[in-house]
């Protein structure tokens, strides 16, 4: 890690760097001749930042953390719970980062890389030998930007199908979208004005977590050209699935369907709309599990999983699906970056640890040993994700700098879209990209 002297700088104003004009830079971490041992590492305190709020969720990530602190009595952890991104970026500006820092989201992982907010971990994991091989694709992608791996990732998140079993009455879950749509319009129920009382299936983007990035996988929608240009345009497969997505909407009825979602519960209330049997088929996280089996309302739920369906004529892409998850690093300015190092490294690749948050949090682990270990929990709906989340064409979210924006402009596009505002889809994907690549330039990308 190479550190700038902002001093004869005159103190640079790049956009993560913080004015440290007169104080000693802090220590960062690099490979060293050979893995220290643990008893070579000098006493020191540790603080850890993490997203993590329930008392169940921290409770898990404590005993994670103990297990650590076993094999390093030396080495005291503090941790920091409910902490956002801002936050973390704003500590690192401030020159008063954590040691280690976790987040839910990898939408800033690739400017934090670029940036060296996060330290480049790529040197002591070859240091330590460890086999990134142990990793799918998918988390080793969001994990890194431009060949700089700056996090590792933590706990992983998959999306499949759940299904009502009860509205669905023996019907097998669908694995193709034809299937999807002629079963959803089975399974749909209206008033005799038309009104929707039971949903099949809601295709609306504004719904829960039918964002554009967990559905793309579906159809094998790319989000970037190979030389960083947004192919949201030029990519085929996305204006396949508006058009499915589309005929499905005007099926119900744009006004219909708007009028039906917008009086359903809260995404994460006891009012869900999948517990209270008004939609029969959803896409979600394997999260959900642990959320019907903590709500006393939906514990009598009788519901199954399954991977979502995919385009008709792209059959190799079942079982597959989205992934992404908690990602954790080593911010620039860490006053322990080595001993940080070594408490991610535990928290990532030890198997007990993993199963450990996972069997508590009910995410999915992400190394292949923890997905193995006879002490995972696994009953047949987690084990659907568990299924996703290796499968070879499981993909993700691929590292942008403006992510966020990314994600949005399209999504402000496609609310447009479904409630029938775009007239000609070529040229409205089109302006998306153009969009894009136009805030691209701005940052210099």
């Amino acid at each position: 890690m190479r550190f700038f002297s902002l001093a004869a700088a005159g103190c640079l104003a790049l956009t993560l760097t913080a004015c440290t004009a007169g104080k000693e830079a802090p220590p960062a971490l690099g490979a060293q001749s050979k893995p220290p041992s643990p008893a070579a590492l000098p006493a020191a305190t540790l603080e850890l930042w993490h997203g993590f709020s329930t008392d169940v969720e921290t409770k898990a990530f404590e005993n994670a953390i103990a297990g650590f602190t076993k094999k390093f009595p030396q080495i005291k952890v503090v941790t920091k719970k409910g902490i956002q991104d801002a936050q973390i970026t704003q500590s690192i500006r401030g020159g008063e980062a954590p040691d280690v820092a976790a987040s839910f989201t990898t939408d800033n992982v690739a400017q934090w890389c670029k940036s060296g907010a996060f330290q480049d971990l790529s040197p002591v994991i070859k240091q330590d030998g460890i086999d990134l091989s142990v990793l799918p694709a998918a988390s080793r992608a969001y994990t890194e930007f431009e060949g700089k791996r700056c996090t590792m990732p933590l706990l992983a998140d998959a999306y499949g199908l759940y299904y009502n079993k009860a509205l669905m009455q023996g019907q097998e879950p669908p694995k193709t979208l034809s299937e999807l749509t002629e079963l959803t319009k089975k399974l749909t129920v209206r008033d005799a004005d038309g009104n929707i009382e039971v949903a099949g299936f809601i295709p609306s983007f504004q719904y829960y977590e039918n964002s554009p990035s967990h559905l793309g996988p579906m159809v094998g929608a790319k989000w970037y050209n190979d030389d960083g240009t947004s192919a949201i345009g030029s990519d085929p497969a996305w204006k396949q699935l508006l058009t499915w997505q589309k005929e499905l909407v005007d099926w119900y009825g744009y006004d219909k369907l708007e009028k039906f979602r917008k009086g359903l519960g809260d995404e994460w209330g006891a009012e869900h709309p999948f517990f209270e049997g008004k939609v029969a088929m959803v896409l979600d996280g394997e999260w959900r599990n642990a959320m019907i089996a903590a709500d006393p309302k939906a514990k009598a739920l009788d519901y199954a999983t399954a991977p979502l369906p995919v385009a008709d004529d792209k059959p190799d892409l079942y079982g597959s699906g989205f992934t992404a998850g908690t990602v954790i690093g080593v911010p620039r300015g860490a006053k322990h970056p080595q001993h940080a190092w070594e408490l991610i490294k535990h928290l990532t690749t030890d198997t007990a640890s993993l199963v450990t948050l996972s069997n508590a949090l009910r995410n999915v682990p992400t190394t292949q040993a923890a997905m193995d270990d006879p002490g995972l929990a696994r009953d047949d709906q987690f084990a659907t994700f568990l299924k996703i989340f290796a499968h070879p064409k499981t993909s993700t979210l691929p590292a942008n700098v403006n992510s966020v924006f990314n994600q949005d402009a399209f999504s402000t596009f496609l609310i447009e879209w479904e409630k029938g505002a775009v007239k000609d889809l070529d040229a409205g994907l089109a302006k998306v990209d153009e969009r894009i690549d136009d805030k691209m330039k701005l940052s210099g990308g």
